[in-house]
């Protein structure tokens, strides 16, 4: 059976684990029906003409894990952010682990999107914010239809959250393959901020393939800070979905560390509906072997005296694929508007590939906009230089390829991660670096 007629089976038992009779029921319902007419996407679709998914599609993905699986924390210590005291969501094959996880109620929510579809008390967000600006495209609608676990956040207005959120999905591998559908929900209120540091991690070699889908809700002149570290094992794939909706004076910005993986596909999309509002898009992508990373990117501007700024940097060696579609677009309304996209990569090697596009849809006519993007190699006269004054080749390199990041490390403002994503870069360079970034 084909993996698409095997979801399409799988609903019918999943509909025999949940409450049907809840309102949320309906969006399952018509998303599985999307998902029925529109199929995996392939290379035909224009969003993925340069993004396969056959190579990941043809394992016999198990969509429910036969039993709950337990962790010991000294075992997955390193894949947390410990150097600092955080709230943690954490989730095993999909299933919630409470031993490993700390969340609240205390003047905020940080627990379950299982309890956030099920209980009275959190149905007027569920009603205002699920689904609401997620598209229907096929894989996105395919985690609506399974959406059960995954995190809840809902800071009311006026909060500063003392200390980060981390949202971490692990993997045993404990089955064969596993096909994993976290939907995340983040509403933050009015004045109020919040760091979220997200991770998906497999611990064996096992194949896994991660479907997210994550919506956020920034209010006015709310303060969203999100991470993404996507540093998994080579027989792990991620399409991770997140959609931005910004009111007036709010700040959203999202960091995307995309090192490890076999297959990684970013979707990225912000929509600004209110006056100056401010919304930031970076990422570093160091990937090699035959491993391929796609970030396709929208900011659309609908309102007046807003920003934009995107700025993704690629290193490929080996035989490593990257993809870079970006498109801003700008409303008729939307005057005054200052948009900023860029994507610079670096080639290791002549067997590694960038596809990169970014794009300007303009409607205004009082705006500052800008896009660009560059490929090339490493500098040789720098290399020269470097050498000549008794640095290695190989750590001549690597302060290249860190000063070519450095950019996009600046605006981290959490240090712990700046310096965790720093020994990553090293650790992906082959070097030892005795300074952080």
């Amino acid at each position: 059976m084909e993996l698409k007629e095997k979801l399409i089976a799988s609903f019918m038992a999943f509909e025999n684990l949940v409450d049907i009779d809840l309102p949320v029921h309906d969006v399952r319902s018509e998303a599985i029906k999307e998902f029925e007419t529109q199929g995996f996407p392939s290379k035909r679709d224009e969003a993925w003409k340069y993004t396969s998914l056959n190579s990941i599609l043809k394992h016999d993905y198990s969509v429910f894990p036969k039993r709950d699986n337990h962790i010991d924390y000294n075992d997955i210590k390193k894949y947390f952010i410990h150097d600092i005291d955080t709230y943690k969501i954490v989730f095993i094959d999909g299933k919630y682990s409470s031993h490993l996880s700390e969340t609240t109620h205390d003047g905020i929510d940080v627990c379950l999107m299982s309890s956030a579809l099920t209980k009275t008390k959190y149905r007027l967000i569920i009603e205002n914010y699920f689904n609401k600006i997620a598209t229907k495209d096929s894989l996105t609608s395919l985690n609506t239809a399974f959406s059960q676990e995954g995190a809840y956040i809902h800071i009311p207005k006026n909060k500063l959250v003392a200390k980060p959120i981390q949202i971490v999905h692990f993997s045993t591998g404990n089955e064969a393959a596993l096909l994993v559908q976290p939907r995340n929900l983040i509403v933050v209120d009015e004045n109020s901020h919040v760091q979220i540091i997200e991770r998906h991690q497999s611990l064996t070699q096992n194949p896994v393939l991660t479907n997210s889908v994550t919506e956020i809700f920034a209010n006015k002149r709310a303060i969203v800070d999100y991470y993404k570290i996507q540093n998994d094992n080579e027989n792990a794939s991620l399409i991770d979905s997140t959609f931005v909706n910004q009111k007036q004076e709010s700040f959203a910005s999202v960091h995307t560390f995309s090192f490890g993986g076999k297959l990684t596909r970013n979707n990225l999309n912000f929509y600004q509906n209110g006056e100056r509002i401010d919304s930031t898009m970076k990422g570093i992508t160091i990937i090699g072997n035959k491993q391929h990373v796609d970030h396709n990117t929208l900011v659309h501007h609908i309102e007046p005296n807003c920003e934009s700024h995107q700025d993704y940097k690629g290193i490929y060696a080996d035989s490593s694929t990257g993809v870079f579609n970006g498109k801003v677009l700008v409303d008729k309304d939307a005057q005054k508007t200052n948009a900023f996209q860029a994507n610079n990569n670096i080639l290791l090697s002549d067997k590694a590939s960038i596809n990169t596009k970014p794009q300007l849809e303009i409607f205004a006519d009082d705006v500052k906009c800008s896009h660009g993007c560059t490929i090339g190699q490493l500098d040789e006269s720098a290399m020269f230089y470097m050498q000549s004054r008794g640095i290695p080749e190989k750590e001549a390199k690597a302060l290249l390829m860190f000063a070519f990041s450095n950019n996009v490390m600046n605006s981290v403002k959490i240090p712990e991660i700046k310096q965790r994503i720093t020994k990553i870069i090293a650790n992906k360079l082959g070097v030892n670096i005795g300074f952080d970034l």
